[in-house]
């Protein structure tokens, strides 16, 4: 039986380094021991759903921050779309850009979407929150955005 390589609740997260909307790239290992990493996966910039869970956790950003968390949003947007985004929505929180989806396959969300019967390529919304150990501490795979921010929220209070 093969062993998955994917990420799992109690095991150390994946590490990577991305380029992101701060002008510099990002890697998970920056804020090991720092900070806890809200790192939400989703699927397009500028989209009804994606602009909803970007401003939830916009909105939610500084209790979250009052709980040592810091936000990372990615997707397979450029970063110019990213930037734009950032700006529209005033996101205070970095957005980074997977283009070769190389992160969003590391970690499982690159899958075989449906939409209307037509199959294609696309990042699933998943949810990893990442201790400060930089250990997986919990996993939302397939996230439905009402709510989810304060779902986020409300397990860092317990945690």
């Amino acid at each position: 039986m093969a062993t998955s390589l994917l990420p799992v609740i109690g095991k150390p997260a994946p590490d990577f380094s991305l380029p992101s909307t701060t002008g510099e790239n990002i890697s998970l290992k920056q804020f090991k021991g720092k900070k806890t990493v809200i790192l939400y996966f989703y699927p397009k910039d500028e989209t009804p759903g994606c602009t909803r869970e970007a401003c939830d956790f916009r909105d939610l950003a500084a209790e979250l921050e009052r709980h040592n968390a810091v936000i990372l949003g990615i997707s397979t947007d450029s970063l110019e779309s990213h930037q734009h985004f950032r700006d529209k929505q005033k996101l205070p929180f970095p957005l980074l850009s997977d283009e070769d989806t190389s992160v969003s396959k590391l970690f499982g969300v690159y899958k075989q979407k449906n939409l209307y019967g037509k199959k294609y390529m696309g990042i699933e919304r998943t949810t990893f929150i990442i201790d400060k150990t930089g250990r997986i501490a919990q996993i939302y795979p397939k996230v439905k955005v009402e709510g989810h921010a304060a779902d986020v929220l409300e397990f860092l209070r317990e945690d």
